[in-house]
């Protein structure tokens, strides 16, 4: 048993099928690939050229900062920065900041790649992709890399980790959300996480018990998801599946 794109789209009701997301420019940093980011930068979020260039400085990759998107387009009040860029620009930081603190959240938990700007340069088109399936893929990656030994954190939206988790095993570790509405949350909104900071030794017992009954194996075909761009996949450039 594995997430499937089923599970996605029901747990986030985000699309899973679409355009590919697939941003190949950015995919290692050279100085062709800085200049382009800074230019892109300047030019979808309305800054000057001058600005851009500090920040990719700053953030010292095809990355910006968030806490550079919260306080340039989100100020404080009583705030100096009085300037508004346009509506559009706003939308795509917006959007941008949102993307790296889920779908696409990383191990740095404070920066946001470049990447991801690009596939919000037209906002109609934003909801042509197939972001569940990019999602998928970018956990299973990081899911992948977590497995080694030298590896001691993990990157990925990893809500949708826990949604999934409850939804197929009942182990006890969440409660339902009363507040829930069905058809129009997704339905990762269900369950709400319990605050505790020890596991009493009932309840490992009950999750030790329930997971002996998940010893014996059933074979299942093999489902391959190969979603190119983003590094996701580097082993099949040529292949894409969505």
């Amino acid at each position: 048993m594995s997430i499937s794109l089923e599970d996605v789209s029901m747990l986030l009701k985000i699309p899973v099928t679409g355009k590919v997301v697939a941003v190949e420019n950015f995919a290692r940093y050279t100085d062709e690939s800085r200049s382009d980011a800074i230019k892109l930068v300047s030019k979808l979020l309305g800054v000057s050229i001058e600005d851009a260039e500090d920040e990719v400085n700053i953030s010292k990759g095809l990355t910006v900062r968030k806490c550079w998107l919260k306080s340039r387009w989100c100020p404080k009040a009583g705030s100096r920065n009085t300037t508004y860029p346009p509506v559009e620009c706003t939308a795509r930081a917006y959007l941008l900041y949102l993307l790296s603190c889920t779908i696409f959240a990383d191990k740095s938990g404070s920066r946001v790649s470049i990447a991801l700007l690009k596939l919000l340069e037209d906002l109609a088109d934003v909801g042509n992709y197939a972001w569940g399936a990019a999602a998928l893929a970018y956990l299973y990656r990081h899911l992948g890399s977590a497995t080694r030994v030298q590896v001691s954190q993990i990157s990925g939206y990893l809500t949708l980790l826990e949604g999934w988790v409850y939804e197929h095993f009942k182990l006890g570790l969440a409660t339902p959300n009363a507040k829930y509405m069905d058809y129009v949350q997704p339905r990762v909104c269900r369950w709400v996480q319990k605050h505790e900071t020890v596991m009493n030794i009932d309840k490992v017992g009950s999750i030790r018990e329930h997971w002996t009954g998940c010893a014996q194996v059933r074979l299942l075909g093999t489902h391959m998801l190969i979603t190119r761009g983003m590094d996701l996949c580097t082993r099949w450039p040529s292949t894409v599946a969505h």
